[in-house]
């Protein structure tokens, strides 16, 4: 039997989520799979803004010793082909971090272009990548994947510092998307 229709938990959790943050959005899924997750239209449906979703589980309870459990709140990991990424057509992505607890769901929001650039300068020209995205108690996001334990522990103690692997300003922003539907 063929699956009619599917909406997986990333896309549930992001599609709920635009409506609780943004009045006046229209939140669509489109019948057919092409890199293409969610459509936001404005109350109109005169301004578009299309969404692919990624979704990871935490990873925090089940990676991490006590020495990180305090300063993270949520840590997601992901494997991406770049090709995907440059030949996106969504105007953002966006990453949930669904973390153990549930009303601590974190979302990383941003454009494929600047999310290939920036996986690029970290992890260089790979073509298959991974990529580790924490977000920490103090409400700061880090690309954690091949930095080391020191660098782990700092980022927990929230005394890490590197313009390159802080993510922080997509960190539940929001605001950007709805200043993209306006």
């Amino acid at each position: 039997m063929k699956t009619l229709f599917t909406v997986h938990a990333g896309e549930f959790l992001v599609g709920s989520e635009i409506e609780r943050r943004i009045t006046g959005v229209n939140v669509w899924i489109p019948s057919k799979d092409k890199g293409i997750d969610l459509l936001v239209t404005d109350s109109q449906n005169a301004q578009l803004l299309t969404i692919q979703v990624k979704f990871s589980r935490d990873f925090l309870v089940t990676h991490m010793d006590e020495i990180f459990q305090k300063g993270l709140l949520a840590c997601g990991w992901w494997t991406h082909k770049r090709k995907k990424i440059q030949e996106s057509k969504a105007d953002l992505w966006v990453f949930v971090l669904q973390a153990f607890d549930p009303k601590k769901t974190q979302y990383i929001i941003i454009p494929p272009q600047e999310l290939n650039q920036r996986l690029s300068t970290i992890h260089g020209p790979i073509e298959t990548l991974q990529s580790y995205l924490w977000v920490t108690e103090k409400g700061k996001c880090w690309e954690t994947r091949g930095i080391s334990k020191k660098d782990q522990i700092l980022i927990a103690n929230n005394a890490f510092a590197n313009d390159d692997r802080n993510f922080t300003r997509y960190l539940n922003s929001w605001k950007n998307l709805e200043q993209k539907l306006r």
